[in-house]
């Protein structure tokens, strides 16, 4: 994988690189927010690594940032097991909390599940935009229905009309219903 790293203290970062080098990972290292988008920018990781507290651009605003331009795998790392930090990252949409300091184990395991529920959630988001589609034209479609069934059609008579006219001209059912409440 490549993996952004964002850690301002250098001997951790360094440490944190070597770890994933020997894992067989790509690593981009930055030493405070700013560098860590630029970077992210610049290689489009697969999975981000950053420290909460860093200079000029936080953890936290990197991990919010990056969700919303670059979706990715995001794991916070701090030294701070405080209360308000936990509260303010469960409302980020990130994968994974790491308390300093880190074994080689504990880091290739919040990976691999890191990894694993960016998956999962960016299957159930592209499922969710499907059935919200398919509700969308089910409801463009039923008030087309309605409008043939007003000029005197039964229901299952509007949705065969419906189903002929868009095998006739080459167009799905959802165009067909737009056309016909646009006449």
């Amino acid at each position: 994988m490549r993996i952004l790293i964002a850690e301002d203290e250098s001997i951790i970062r360094m440490g944190l690189k070597s770890m994933l080098q020997e894992m067989d990972h790509k690593v981009y290292a930055a030493a405070d927010g700013r560098e860590a988008l630029r970077l992210a920018r610049q290689h489009s990781p697969d999975l981000a690594i950053l420290d909460i507290k860093m200079p000029h651009t936080n953890g936290l605003q990197v991990a919010e940032t990056l969700a919303r331009t670059q979706p990715m795998p995001i794991l916070l790392l701090t030294a701070f097991s405080q209360r308000e930090l936990v509260d303010i990252a469960t409302e980020l949409p990130i994968q994974g909390y790491l308390v300093k300091p880190i074994q080689p184990q504990e880091l290739s395991a919040a990976i691999a599940v890191a990894s694993k529920r960016f998956a999962e959630s960016q299957a159930l988001e592209s499922e969710k935009l499907k059935l919200e589609e398919k509700l969308a034209a089910r409801k463009i479609i039923d008030r087309a229905k309605g409008k043939l069934m007003v000029e005197g059609l039964s229901e299952e008579t509007a949705y065969r009309f419906l189903q002929k006219q868009a095998r006739d001209h080459n167009q799905t059912l959802k165009e067909t219903a737009e056309a016909v409440l646009k006449s």
